[in-house]
């Protein structure tokens, strides 16, 4: 059995979990102890740490998971109504290799049973095996990464700086759409940022989502593996100085698209990379991870549509275009149709509905048309 690698969590936090207030967050989760396992029947989350840094060619400064899970169970749960497992954390492998396969193979058996795995620790590249784990489920997969950098191969780089061309290149090829939220330019060369242009990718420079970050909501309701490197924060907000990062976003900003991740009806995988477990750095993961929770507590069950009964429908016509949007009377948020083409080599196998904004709406009224409907109908002939 594939939890068969994952360790208990430690003696000295279960102690410490013992004292806590009985509304606290860890009175309510059930835990991966010595003596027993938790059963996945009943269970709706489950949070697992992973302590592979080999990806990664930085020093890393590592604490422990105890930090982290005395921060995130210490604090209160909203209005939920879920069940949460802390599975532990996965053994270190004697090859990173051999932590690929395990976290591949526990992550794949997680999404099978509709448990969404919540994977805390380890390098970036960690997102590889991630993504590897719906190898073997039947779908194509939308991966949104909230990173600084396009971390693609580079001449002397680490795992962790070309594991994206790992999955671009590395068949079988499931991935139908990468969205970077957050990137830097001066981090990435102008050969990367052309190529996520010529592949039709969307990405999102740190800027323009601190300016209006709810322009990153749809990217997140399209996505199936969200995955989010550290590095993408703030120094002065992450309390990290070893890896100094001026820019990035700060903790509202991180906790909003948390949140985001959570709310969306698709996301089946959500991980946090490159966190190093300090004191600081544990309090806000721990805040990322409870409004991811939130979020997810709050699913409006919207997609796919069952029935479009709910929904208005506006056509707009752009050039020699016909866009068709749909608007729902419970949320009010948007989506807009790709068309499927009987005589092209379609990706998609139908009519399929690409989360947007209504400003999005707006632009077409205006005859511009939305520039990630534009990249879905070219990604889905490629």
């Amino acid at each position: 059995m594939v939890f068969d690698f994952l360790e208990p969590v430690s003696e000295s936090f279960i102690k410490y979990k013992d004292n806590l207030p009985s509304q606290s967050l860890g009175k309510k989760v059930f835990f991966h102890t010595k003596e027993e396992f938790p059963d996945l029947d009943q269970i709706a989350l489950a949070i697992i740490c992973v302590n592979e840094y080999r990806g990664t060619e930085a020093e890393i400064e590592f604490q422990g998971f105890d930090n982290f899970r005395k921060k995130i169970y210490a604090l209160f749960p909203g209005n939920w109504n879920v069940s949460i497992a802390d599975l532990g954390n996965i053994r270190f492998g004697e090859t990173i290799e051999d932590t690929y396969f395990l976290i591949k193979s526990v992550n794949e058996d997680l999404v099978r049973k509709k448990i969404i795995p919540i994977i805390i620790g380890g390098s970036h590249d960690l997102t590889f095996p991630l993504y590897r784990a719906y190898d073997n489920l039947d779908q194509m997969v939308n991966l949104v990464t909230i990173d600084s950098k396009f971390d693609f191969a580079k001449e002397k780089g680490s795992l962790e700086e070309s594991y994206l061309t790992r999955i671009i290149v590395e068949e079988p090829n499931n991935l139908f759409n990468y969205s970077n939220i957050g990137f830097q330019t001066y981090y990435n060369s102008q050969e990367e940022i052309d190529l996520i242009e010529k592949l039709y990718f969307d990405a999102y420079r740190l800027g323009e989502v601190s300016n209006k970050i709810a322009i990153a909501e749809p990217v997140f309701r399209d996505a199936d593996l969200v995955s989010i490197d550290m590095n993408a924060v703030q120094s002065s907000y992450s309390g990290r100085n070893g890896v100094f990062n001026p820019n990035g976003f700060d903790g509202k900003e991180i906790c909003t698209l948390a949140r985001y991740s959570g709310i969306s009806d698709k996301v089946s995988t959500f991980g946090v990379f490159n966190s190093w477990f300090s004191e600081k750095e544990s309090v806000l993961i721990a805040q990322m991870i409870w409004y991811f929770i939130e979020g997810f507590c709050f699913r409006s069950k919207e997609y796919p549509f069952g029935t479009k009964e709910n929904y208005l429908k506006y056509i707009v016509l752009v050039e020699e275009e016909e866009l068709v949007f749909f608007k729902s009377n419970k949320t009010e948020r948007w989506w807009i149709e790709i068309p499927f083409l009987s005589n092209a080599n379609n990706k998609l196998k139908r009519n399929t509905l690409l989360p947007c904004t209504y400003d999005d709406y707006l632009a077409a009224c205006e005859q511009e048309i939305p520039s990630r409907w534009w990249k879905a109908y070219r990604r889905n002939l490629l």
